[in-house]
């Protein structure tokens, strides 16, 4: 073999290699780091999802940046070099949090990083009165579609036609093609703001077993209707009837009970909730304590986080000096 053709040979096998490298790298999927960011604490129902905490993950081979969602997750992908086995560093930082670094490596499993609170809750001295918070209910209001029934709608008409008339294919005839036939309409307006239901057309007068509904615009709601009705007989009389609604958009008052645990009590709402409010004995005295955009209540710190599916999800705990009856103010 001579020298020219080995050179061809090596640059043909190092091409092929170059070739089978690629191919591999195009492939491979990058990898994801996920997990979840919540609050430290050795009781699992205090251990709260963290929003809005920045994570940064360093492998090495580049940083990338990520933040946790109203759940605590978070999802970044790894440069496609980074592989099963790799170190990793992540830091987790948060306004309300110590901040948080840890190493770690790339593996198939999901990341809960626990984060502490930069101020941790002050028990209340032993030789200072407590006011008790109880009876606790969450209302809030929705909107809902009502109708209200404001009359009905009578209206007779009438289809004139000669019976045994034949048709001789000249439309409209009937439906089997033999006689003569006419078709009749009526329609109804109910008025803007206003609806048509429960609408019906019969025949009350004629020969009603040659009649026929041509064109059926009333059996649907709405704020117009209409009919049409064929006739291949005698002149027949027909009664069109609808009752008359209004729809209006009412505030319908809920009421849910929270969840309490420990010193902190949990509830969820619709995404349309509104009006958000608190009812507490407080003291023995019954007040409705309105939450507000602020999330201000004068006996507990609250917050509260959007879910994926706009789920309101609310979170408060109580003031040192108040106490939910059965519990410790620790």
């Amino acid at each position: 073999m001579t020298k020219k053709k080995k050179i061809v040979l090596w640059l043909a096998a190092l091409l092929t290699i170059l070739i089978a490298l690629a191919l591999y790298f195009s492939q491979r999927k990058p990898l994801w780091l996920k997990g979840a960011i919540v609050v430290q604490s050795a009781d699992a129902r205090k251990r709260v999802p963290i929003a809005n905490a920045d994570i940064t993950v360093n492998s090495g081979a580049g940083i990338i940046i990520g933040k946790s969602d109203s759940y605590g997750f978070f999802a970044v992908q790894l440069p496609i070099s980074v592989r099963r086995g790799r170190s990793v560093a992540l830091q987790a930082r948060h306004p309300d949090y110590k901040p948080l670094d840890l190493e770690d490596y790339v593996a198939d499993r999901l990341y809960i990083v626990s984060m502490v609170p930069l101020v941790e809750s002050v028990p209340t001295p032993a030789n200072r009165p407590t006011t008790m918070v109880a009876n606790l209910r969450v209302r809030y209001s929705m909107k809902a579609t009502t109708a209200v029934n404001i009359g009905s709608a009578v209206k007779t008409f009438q289809v004139q036609n000669t019976g045994n008339v034949p048709c001789n294919r000249q439309d409209p005839c009937s439906p089997d093609g033999l006689w003569k036939a006419a078709i009749g309409s009526i329609s109804l307006d109910a008025g803007a703001g206003n609806e048509f239901r429960n609408a019906r057309v019969s025949c009350i007068a004629g020969p009603c077993p040659f009649t026929k509904i041509e064109n059926d615009g009333f059996s649907r709601s709405g704020q117009k209707i209409s009919a049409s009705v064929r006739v291949w007989s005698d002149t027949a009389t027909f009664l069109l009837e609808a009752e008359v609604f209004h729809p209006m958009v009412t505030d319908i008052v809920h009421e849910s009970h929270p969840v309490i645990f420990g010193r902190a009590l949990n509830f969820t709402l619709p995404a349309t909730a509104e009006g958000v409010c608190i009812q507490a004995d407080v003291a023995s005295e019954t007040v409705i304590f309105p939450l507000g955009p602020a999330l201000f209540l004068s006996w507990a710190n609250c917050e509260a986080t959007v879910g994926r599916d706009q789920t309101k999800v609310y979170r408060c705990e109580l003031k040192p000096e108040y106490q939910f009856p059965g519990t410790s103010t620790e």
